[in-house]
């Protein structure tokens, strides 16, 4: 399959493509007589699985890292704790929202209550 159909078909750009055969997450394709790269039903799954790795929030280091395990180089355990640093990243991340988003609806509250034709949410961006 040409490199659109499989564009097509994961639902991401060539561009894309390309830039996981540079960083080694897709293996070069086979390439035809005319020059063109052919992509193999493993090529389609193997980018489906990075598509779906990071629609999880895994990034491009730790992809490459789970493709390792999948390939036979580790065992369960191994994608188990790396799926729990993610999970354990992701709680501190909505954390840290859940603080912002409450600064902002304190601040967002303190709306209407101009003193000296001063914004309190342009104010506070002001404060150290």
């Amino acid at each position: 399959m040409k490199i659109g159909a499989l564009a097509k078909q994961t639902q991401v750009t060539v561009e894309t493509i390309r830039y996981y055969e540079q960083r080694q997450l897709l293996n070069p394709p086979a390439r035809s007589k005319a020059g063109y790269r052919d992509y193999s039903p493993d090529d389609l799954q193997r980018l489906r699985f990075i598509v779906q790795a990071k629609t999880l929030g895994f990034t491009l280091e730790e992809i490459k890292e789970l493709l390792a395990l999948r390939s036979g180089q580790g065992e369960c355990a191994q994608v188990k704790e790396i799926a729990q640093r993610k999970a354990d990243k992701i709680a501190e991340q909505i954390e840290k929202l859940r603080r912002i988003q409450a600064v902002l609806q304190r601040l967002t509250e303190q709306c209407g209550q101009e003193v000296e034709d001063h914004c309190p949410i342009l104010n506070s961006l002001e404060e150290p």
